[in-house]
Formats: C-alpha cells, sequence, structure tokens
C-alpha cells in the first residue's frame, strides 16, 4: 500500500500539470481572440483589396495590384519576411457587356441580365441568333446529340434548395457549368445559357469557370439569374419558338507569368517544418472578390499579425501562402506544391480558408490514410479548447490550392465558416466588402490562429 503512495502522487503531479497546461493555453486562446477583435487589420486589408483593387482574375492589371500590395503588406509586419514566388496563369478578358435577348415568335420580350462564363468563346459583332434547347444534366444533352446542332442549349438543374450544406448542393450541380458547354459544342450548339449557381431565387447573375477541352472550340457560354432560369423554362413550356440572341467579345490570351505572394515567420526550434495558411488572391472580375476569397488571404495575414500581436515566437514556421489563380486552373497552388516537393520542404500542415469570412464553426481534414489517423486524433484532443468558440472538427476535404501537398503526408484543413450565405455572393457583383461583417471575419482569423497556435506548440503525434 505504501509503496503505491508515489505512483498516486505522481499521477496527481501529471493531472495537475496537465490542468495547468489546459488553462495556460485557454488563456493564450482568449488572448488571440481579443487581440483579433481589438487590434486586428484583416478587415482594413480587405477592404482595399475589394474596393481599391477590385477583381482580380489573374494576369489582370488588378491582380498585378493586389500582388504589390499584399507583399508591401506583409513586408511592414514585424518578425515577417515576405517574397513571391513564379507560376504560370492563364489570361482571359471578358470584353464588352455580354447581351443574351429573347425573341419570341420574332418578337424581343426580353433581354436578360447575364455574365459570360470564364474561357467563353465569343461571338462576331451581331452575335448568333439560334432557338432554345432547356436540358437538366448533361446525360440528356447525350441522349439529343446532334439534334442539338446549331441550337443554344439552357442548362437548368437547380441546386438542391433543401440541402442543408450548400456546398454539397453546389458540388451536385456545378458540373453543367463547367463541363456542359463543351459537351453542348460538341454536338454542334452554337451557344450555351447556364443557371446560376446558387439555392437562392434571385436577379443576381453568377460566373465562374467553364473548361473546353484541347481541341474543342469554345463556344459562347453565358449565365443567366436564377428568377430569368424559372422565367425562360415557363416561356419554352408555353410551345412558341423561342429563341435568343447571345453577343460576346471575350478572349483567352495565352499563358502569362504571376506570382503567389508569401510571408512567414521563421520557428525558432525547427524552422524547416512548415505550417502554411493560405488563400487565393485571383478572383473573378465582376465583384470585389471579398469573400471569394480576399477573406481568406486577408485572414491569412492576420494569424501572422494575431502571433506578433501576442508576443508568440512559434517552433515552427508559420507561411502564409496567397495563391494566385485558384479560380482557372490553379497555378499557385501547383507552383507552390512542386517547389516543396523539389526542395523537401516538409509541410506538417496546411490550412486554407476558402469558404467566405463568416461566422467560424470549425475546421474539416484530411491527409494522406498512412498518417490521418493519429493526426486526426491528436487534433480532437484540443476541440475541449476549441468548443467554446463554437468551433468543431470533422474529417472531409480541405482546399483546392493546398491539396496538392496531400503527397506530403502533412495535415490538410479547411476553415469551415457558416456556409449558408456564400452562394448570395459567389463569383458575384455582390461579393464587396458591404457584405462582409467585420467581427465574423476576425472571429475567423482568431479561430485559424487558435489552431495554429495548437498545432505549433503540441505538433500532431
Amino acid at each position: 500500500m505504501w509503496k503505491s503512495i508515489p505512483l498516486i502522487a505522481l499521477f496527481l503531479l501529471s493531472c495537475t500539470i496537465t490542468r495547468a497546461q489546459t488553462d495556460d493555453d485557454a488563456f493564450v486562446l482568449k488572448r488571440i481572440h481579443t487581440a483579433a477583435l481589438e487590434n486586428g487589420k484583416a478587415y482594413s486589408w480587405l477592404t482595399y483589396l475589394s474596393e481599391e483593387v477590385g477583381g482580380r482574375l489573374a494576369g489582370s492589371p488588378q491582380s498585378k495590384q493586389a500582388i504589390a500590395y499584399t507583399f508591401d503588406e506583409l513586408d511592414k509586419l514585424d518578425n515577417v519576411a515576405a517574397w513571391k514566388q513564379k507560376c504560370t496563369v492563364p489570361v482571359w478578358e471578358r470584353g464588352d457587356k455580354e447581351q443574351v435577348i429573347i425573341r419570341q415568335n420574332g418578337n424581343i420580350i426580353k433581354e436578360l441580365d447575364v455574365l459570360a462564363l470564364g474561357y467563353s468563346g465569343a461571338t462576331k459583332r451581331r452575335g448568333v441568333q439560334a432557338s432554345i434547347v432547356e436540358v437538366h444534366s448533361l446525360d440528356e444533352v447525350d441522349t439529343l446529340g446532334y439534334a442539338l446542332d446549331r441550337k443554344i442549349v439552357f442548362y437548368n438543374r437547380p441546386m438542391d434548395p433543401a440541402d442543408l450544406i450548400p456546398f454539397h448542393a453546389y458540388g451536385k450541380a456545378v458540373d453543367q457549368r463547367v463541363y456542359g458547354p463543351a459537351k453542348a459544342a460538341n454536338y454542334g450548339a452554337v451557344a450555351c445559357l447556364v443557371r446560376s449557381m446558387t439555392q437562392n431565387l434571385d436577379d443576381v447573375p453568377h460566373t465562374g469557370v467553364t473548361i473546353f477541352p484541347e481541341g474543342t472550340d469554345p463556344i459562347p457560354a453565358i449565365a443567366i439569374t436564377t428568377n430569368d432560369a424559372e422565367w425562360l423554362s415557363t416561356q419554352l413550356r408555353k410551345k412558341s419558338r423561342t429563341d435568343a440572341t447571345v453577343i460576346t467579345s471575350c478572349k483567352a490570351k495565352g499563358n502569362f507569368k504571376s506570382y503567389n505572394v508569401i510571408g512567414e515567420m521563421m520557428g525558432t526550434v525547427s524552422p524547416d517544418t512548415i505550417i502554411l495558411i493560405g488563400g487565393h488572391l485571383d478572383s473573378w472580375d465582376v465583384g470585389g472578390g471579398a469573400h471569394d476569397d480576399g477573406a481568406g488571404c486577408v485572414q491569412a495575414m492576420e494569424v501572422l499579425n494575431l502571433l506578433n500581436e501576442i508576443g508568440y515566437k512559434p517552433r515552427y514556421t508559420i507561411r502564409a501562402v496567397l495563391f494566385m489563380n485558384e479560380e482557372s486552373g490553379l497555378g499557385g497552388g501547383k507552383a507552390y506544391a512542386d517547389s516543396a516537393r523539389s526542395t523537401q520542404t516538409f509541410h506538417l500542415a496546411a490550412i486554407e480558408s476558402d469558404a467566405g469570412g463568416f461566422t467560424p464553426r470549425g475546421f474539416s481534414m484530411e491527409a494522406d490514410p498512412e498518417v490521418f489517423t493519429r493526426y486526426y486524433r491528436k487534433a480532437n484532443s484540443w476541440l475541449p479548447l476549441l468548443e467554446p468558440y463554437g468551433l468543431s472538427m470533422s474529417q472531409g476535404g480541405s482546399g483546392a490550392d493546398i491539396g496538392p501537398l496531400k503527397s506530403m503526408k502533412g495535415l490538410l484543413v479547411g476553415f469551415r465558416p457558416d456556409p449558408q450565405r456564400y452562394f448570395d455572393f459567389h463569383h458575384t457583383r455582390n461579393d464587396r466588402i458591404h457584405n462582409v461583417n467585420e467581427r465574423e471575419l476576425e472571429l475567423g482569423a482568431a479561430a485559424i490562429t487558435s489552431l495554429v497556435y495548437l498545432i505549433d506548440k503540441y505538433g500532431l503525434e
């Protein structure tokens, strides 16, 4: 009995130390959140990106402004080294305002509010005019086949309004935008209309990329609003001949040099091990790219700022990466991963924020199966510290730009803010700073910084 007393004392001492560590960590997380809400820079950075720079298509003059601005802001931060990393990006220009004019029995009945999809083809000056055929899937296009020759194909499959997770609904509907125009072109269609990707019924068109494989000549590909999609479908059911005139002047200009922007805080113990936080600096040209993905970029930058604010010296190197060209090819993400592989730079964790600047809800995680279970178990041990901030963890996808790092066997993390309003603004003219709540944006930055702190302090083994 007496011999067991030292073991009991050792157990109690261990519990006391663990409790003290937990209390200390809780205090640090509170300091991170306080610093974000009182001294955060993310909202002012995002205001400049959204309102002064604006939409930032890869290779555009605005993208170059964004590169210069974020590099300078990172370079101003204490204890942060900033540089630019070369990448190659495709360049596409929208040209003049697109037009879609609907005629019925030869008479103009409506001009739609539209946006050309990224990498849409151009028409001649007077456009193309043809009758409209409504479809709801790519399989239906295959079934109709060459009956679509010299027609305008209208994809009208809604995002499921009953799906509780909007990103799931998007994933089930977006194939018609990404691959639908090329599919229609292969059967001789002269243009394509696509219902906007949102669960809302509204009057705002949503652009986004469409892909024409090599050997497929791009046809005009146009996003129409969900309200116009409903209206047009009704007109087509009336059996009257319904035509559209489509006018675009888009132009693909080839591949050009651009840059990722990187800022890092050097580790004090294992500087060759990286914890990455990233977002994509490019955005569509029609709004300010505030939620998609200026928010993710400034949150990555804010992590470095907040670590400075609380005086934290990281064990590992903390690196903020603002990727170029996520929207139309992942040029920046691929260049970054190629560099990491060639230099054998180990990324213990990579966190991507690309779901808007809304209230933080948690993180989804993935990794190579060889390491995922133990990484995920370790991360879940921190839930008692994160749950008071409304944060949870789940298995799931991370992010497009960090995806190429998966083979390096680090933990890939997707930051998950509340998703319900994201597709109100995604790829639209309304993706502007006035639709971003400053407090929500900063709480997201604090949530990411909290996870970075815990990974840096405890590792993942």
